[in-house]
């Protein structure tokens, strides 16, 4: 025997075996308990980094530990294939997107092998083969036929160096997220998808994530924003328009002074036709638009504005309002046109004092006068409502709905619910995607693609030459005719956005063979919900609450059974190197096949699992990979010393054992305890191999050679034998093959988890902290049965106690049973 293990060919060795087997191929069974993990799919971008391998690992302990625990597991994996990342690559090299794509997948997916990573490589997606999106197309198309997808123009961020449109979310100092060319304002038509039909139903079913972090259920519920409040008219002086508003402190609303419009509001280019302040508005209001566009998405700008020269009548007590194009109201939110109260809100009294317009209070704080001259800043908080005609007198809670009241019954206004949320633009001007499968025809307006012409393939895709330049620019592929007249058309050239595809995969992995629907609803009710979802934090709006509107569809679409896709969610950090996150920019990349080769896939994983728990982020450190691969030679030279073990038949009572093999058993089965609890409360699998870790140094200085001859061999066989189960959903080859060489013909996927012995776990002795006043002065052994009383008896008794106690009675003694005692002197 070697001291270390030949990791290279037991490696090479299971991974065959469980390719060749189909280990971990899975289908439908009633009859057993189903468990769904899957980590969100990768961009194939030609390698995997270490937040893969983290990503990935975490995934995969949970998958072997649930199959042990007797469940029908499912775990898949997929590539998200489609994006501006491989266009832009592709274009580079002179090559085309797709050849890119399925050399960098080929690539990639070995390296996932490479790691033991125990997928049903049946299920295998790329978002990118027609096979896959024809069905995003026809939901598409059934999305359409529902009313849930439009058309409308819109403004939109444009990057002209990618040709493309940019979320807002992708603009980063007003610049693209890819390629740093300054953004600019575009209008253009474009495809929405009608996600705010869901906005009440998507923040309601918040409630229901309790396997979600919190963090990330209160940033949806942020994104989605509900508001409720008044919607009303004020008249456009001398004019048949009128500028409707949305409020939320209506009881302010004899405080308006001024009107602030967005700069994009529609109602602008009437009230400033012909008046001396059109030149400088129309200057304001490009110079905002352009500044908008290049600021950040979470930039709060400095508040500029200008007077439009019109005014608007304050329904409620007849005053003329000025009415102000200013730079901080917001189109897509509400209704862009902010009735603005100085008084009572704290940008509109910051405006009003650049500006220097009047600022009126119309709610008093209890027993407290505001004076509008000496005002500091506004107040913002409920109160006693004055200047409010007949609502004067009462409390904001009241008056807020009384003033609604009033609006409804004069016609003029009414109650409604706002969301921050707004439909999602899928519209994309580039090559890389999937064709949204619509038509124009002049006579016949929009038409569906007939759904056995799907899919609506990529021009070239088949053909590693053929042309990707975008589809606008392809006129073999939009000249068309129309399905239902006939004559010539034209297809739509814009491609979907890439969420689309990452917002079903894990319904479609329950049936990706499927050629006669998107799903099949048996195998998606039986798999579906994903029990535990793993990715990285970034994504905790955007994907996630798209994944949530898409099940909602399906689901009303006839598809799905349930409401959330999504029960639990583990957001794992990022990995560290340098005080950094691992980029290439940042020059701090560890090249996972790198650690692979040099100490192969189970040190690997067990680093990455070991460093940190998984929701924290993990700091790199080659010491640390030094140290799981000495720890796994460690229990390899172990496991040999005690073959002998495995072959000894003599029986053994193991509720007879002397005191050191009552130590090793009693530490074993404390180590399934404690290994059982730290998966299953929070996934903690550093604490996990920490307990293994002490349960070897154990059966170490239990195995020298002055207590060797004491040991039993069935207590080191079954400790060892734990050892092994125990590891195994972490270092699968390594203890693949050390369950072999012992002897054992059943492979540990077929194995079930160790089962505690509660009884044998129970510590005979305990240790008791004793505190004088806080601080730590004595420690006790007792019996691990000992009641409270006997403790605080032993506890005042203590000599090294009682020194400290100095004679003074105690004022209160705080017992907690099983840990410690506190006197209070």
């Amino acid at each position: 025997m070697t001291d270390r293990y030949d990791f290279k060919s037991i490696e090479s060795k299971w991974q065959q075996r469980w390719e060749q087997e189909k280990s971990y191929k899975v289908s439908e069974d009633p009859d057993r308990e189903k468990y769904y993990v899957l980590e969100m799919f990768p961009y194939p971008s030609g390698r995997i980094h270490m937040g893969h391998v983290r990503n990935y690992s975490i995934g995969d302990v949970i998958a072997r530990y649930k199959r042990m625990r007797g469940y029908n597991v499912i775990h898949p994996m997929g590539w998200d294939a489609f994006g501006l990342p491989a266009e832009n690559a592709a274009m580079k090299r002179g090559i085309h997107p797709a050849a890119w794509t399925y050399d960098n997948i080929d690539y990639m997916r070995s390296q996932l092998k490479a790691m033991g990573l125990s997928y049903d490589w049946d299920r295998e997606i790329a978002t990118c083969n027609p096979k896959y999106y024809r069905w995003e197309q026809f939901i598409f198309l059934q999305m359409l036929e529902k009313g849930l997808v439009y058309r409308k123009e819109t403004t939109v961020n444009w990057c002209s160096d990618c040709k493309t449109v940019l979320a807002r979310e992708q603009v980063i100092d007003g610049a693209c997220w890819r390629c740093d060319q300054q953004v600019v304002p575009k209008t253009m038509h474009g495809w929405f998808f009608k996600i705010t039909d869901y906005a009440e139903e998507l923040l309601q079913d918040l409630d229901k994530l309790t396997g979600w972090p919190e963090k990330v259920v209160t940033m949806q519920r942020n994104w989605i924003g509900k508001s409720q409040g008044l919607a009303c008219d004020f008249q456009v002086e001398d004019s048949k328009e009128k500028v409707t508003i949305f409020t939320t402190r209506p009881d302010t609303i004899y405080g308006v002074t001024f009107m602030s419009l967005a700069v994009e509001h529609p109602l602008i280019e009437q009230l400033i036709k012909g008046r001396k302040q059109e030149k400088e508005v129309r200057a304001f209001i490009e110079k905002t638009l352009l500044e908008k566009q290049r600021a950040a998405a979470d930039h709060e700008p400095d508040k500029h504005g200008i007077f439009t020269g019109s005014y608007c009548i304050n329904p409620y007590n007849g005053e003329r309002v000025p009415i102000y194009v200013a730079n901080f109201v917001l189109m897509e939110y509400g209704t862009g046109a902010v009735m603005a109260v100085p008084a009572h809100d704290q940008r509109d009294f910051e405006f009003a004092v650049k500006y220097n317009l009047p600022i009126r209070p119309v709610v008093q704080p209890q027993e407290t006068e505001l004076v509008a001259e000496t005002m500091e800043a506004a107040f913002e908080q409920p109160g006693v409502l004055i200047d409010s005609g007949r609502f004067t007198g009462m409390e904001s809670a009241e008056a807020k709905q009384r003033i609604i009241d009033h609006a409804t019954a004069k016609g003029f206004g009414k109650a409604l619910i706002t969301y921050r949320l707004r439909d999602w633009g899928i519209s994309r001007q580039r090559y890389w995607g999937a064709p949204i499968p619509v038509i124009y025809c002049e006579k016949c307006g929009i038409q569906p693609v007939p759904e056995e012409q799907l899919p609506v393939v990529l021009p070239g895709a088949d053909s590693p030459d053929g042309a990707h330049a975008p589809l606008h620019q392809q006129v073999d592929f939009y000249t068309t005719t129309c399905p239902k007249c006939g004559g010539a058309a034209r297809r739509e050239t814009d491609t979907m956005d890439t969420f689309v595809e990452s917002s079903w995969y894990f319904a479609r992995y329950t049936s990706p063979r499927n050629d006669q629907a998107p799903l099949d609803p048996r195998a998606a009710a039986y798999w579906l919900p994903v029990d535990q979802y793993i990715g990285g934090v970034e994504h905790a709006i955007l994907h996630l609450l798209y994944s949530r509107f898409f099940t909602r569809v399906l689901r009303d679409l006839g598809y799905l059974e349930i409401d959330e896709p999504f029960t639990n969610l583990l957001t794992q950090g990022m990995v560290i190197k340098d005080g950094a996150k691992m980029s290439k920019s940042k020059g701090n990349v560890v090249d996972p096949s790198d650690l692979i080769e040099r100490y192969g896939a189970d040190t690997t994983r067990l680093f990455s699992l070991f460093a940190a728990p998984p929701e924290r982020d993990l700091e790199w450190n080659a010491q640390g990979v030094d140290g799981s691969s000495r720890f796994l030679n460690r229990v390899y030279r172990l496991i040999h010393q005690h073959l002998d073990c495995f072959n000894d038949s003599t029986n053994c009572d193991f509720t007879a054992l002397d005191t050191v093999n009552s130590q090793l058993y009693r530490k074993t089965h404390q180590t399934i305890a404690r290994v059982t609890d730290s998966i299953e409360s929070n996934f903690h699998f550093n604490t996990a191999i920490s307990a293994v870790m002490e349960l070897i140094n154990l059966i170490s200085t239990l195995s020298a050679d002055d207590t060797k001859s004491n040991l039993e061999p069935a207590v080191v066989k079954e400790a060892l034998e734990i050892t092994i189960q125990l590891l195994y959903p972490m270092v699968p080859h390594f203890c693949g093959e050390m369950w072999e060489i012992t002897g054992h013909d059943t492979a540990l996927d077929h194995r079930p988890w160790p089962e505690v012995n509660t009884e044998a776990a129970r510590e005979e002795e305990i240790t008791i902290v004793i505190q004088v006043n806080g601080k730590v002065r004595s420690r006790l052994q007792a019996p691990a049965d000992i009641d409270s009383r006997q403790i605080e008896e032993m506890a005042l008794s203590d000599e090294r106690t009682t020194q400290f106690l100095q004679g003074k009675k105690p004022k209160k003694v705080i017992v907690v049973k099983g840990k410690l005692v506190n006197i209070v002197v």
